[in-house]
């Protein structure tokens, strides 16, 4: 009887210990999943004809995004020029030594922060791209991505675009990090083709960034759904940039947006001149995957989404 008294005595002790050592184990687990976060800036911008007039427009809103307390801040596709066929010859640049790129590496120096300098109209040699550049704290280039999916389109009564009149396409994934987390980069109309972000998720992404510009005819419909799709299939954050809404040539949706990897819009703009920020915990990628672990559960046996260019 003694012997099962201090037998007792002894587990109680022990079992005390083990779940005083699990809840600090659980609570630190915790604090560090809680701090794979950062506050986000997406800079909906006014774009006219005038380039440094749109180069100081961003330069002032980039400090008061960091001034907010972001950690990464965002433009939009064609940030620095107008948005069309007839205006990406005029408004090539050289990467990464023309002007906006210029402006970005101080921008982004002098402000500490990681900057996604939403596209410009990129000049190599004899070709033009659609181009985002990405900056470090230090002012250094640590991206670059080229549009990889052409805006062809042609809906009667809407609207006809063809942007491979004037654009060559990407070819490769570009991928970069803010500390431990993976994000990927498209552009406008690569938001349509989930292969893309697939192959981003199946990098260990869990954000995927996009600069564009969803017109008035395809926006109201269709810029806020494949942004949530895209992170609802592939369980992860989604940041859209677009220009602010002008009044001629060109006119952009507007409704820059963040949405969470349940498919959750959490921070939208209006559609003028307009900074969103948000807070974002990256922890939420890992809860949603392990509540619904689709990707372990993919029959790849009988389907796959694969890299066919290395």
């Amino acid at each position: 009887m003694l012997l099962t008294v201090r037998y007792l005595k002894c587990y109680k002790h022990y079992l005390a210990q083990h779940i005083k050592s699990f809840a600090n184990a659980n609570f630190s687990t915790q604090a560090t999943m809680m701090n794979k976060g950062f506050r986000a800036a997406l800079l909906q911008l006014n774009v006219g004809k005038d380039r440094t007039s749109n180069l100081e427009n961003a330069v002032d809103h980039i400090k008061k995004a960091k001034e907010g307390g972001a950690k990464l801040v965002a433009l939009s596709e064609c940030f620095n020029s107008p948005y069309g066929v007839k205006f990406f010859n005029e408004y090539a640049e050289n990467i990464p030594d023309g002007p906006s790129c210029k402006m970005l590496s101080k921008a982004a120096k002098d402000n500490s922060i990681y900057l996604v300098g939403g596209t410009i109209p990129e000049r190599e040699d004899s070709k033009l791209f659609n181009t985002c550049t990405v900056w470090n704290p230090d002012g250094e280039m640590i991206a670059k991505y080229r549009k990889m999916h052409l805006f062809d389109i042609d809906i009667p009564g809407g609207i006809t675009f063809k942007e491979s009149d004037a654009l060559s396409a990407g070819n490769e994934l570009v991928t970069f990090c803010i500390d431990d987390i993976k994000i990927g980069l498209g552009i406008c109309y690569d938001l349509r083709f989930e292969e893309l972000a697939k192959l981003y998720r199946l990098q260990g992404c869990e954000l995927l960034i996009y600069p564009g510009a969803f017109n008035m005819t395809t926006g109201p419909l269709h810029w806020e759904l494949v942004q949530r799709s895209r992170a609802l299939d592939n369980q992860l954050f989604v940041f859209a940039i677009s220009p602010a809404r002008g009044e001629q040539g060109y006119i952009a949706w507007g409704h820059s947006q963040i949405t969470n990897p349940w498919g959750k819009v959490i921070a939208q703009a209006g559609h003028a001149e307009e900074t969103i920020f948000c807070d974002i915990d990256l922890a939420q990628c890992n809860e949603v995957r392990q509540q619904i672990p689709i990707y372990p559960q993919r029959r790849t046996d009988i389907y796959n989404t694969v890299l066919a260019k290395k």
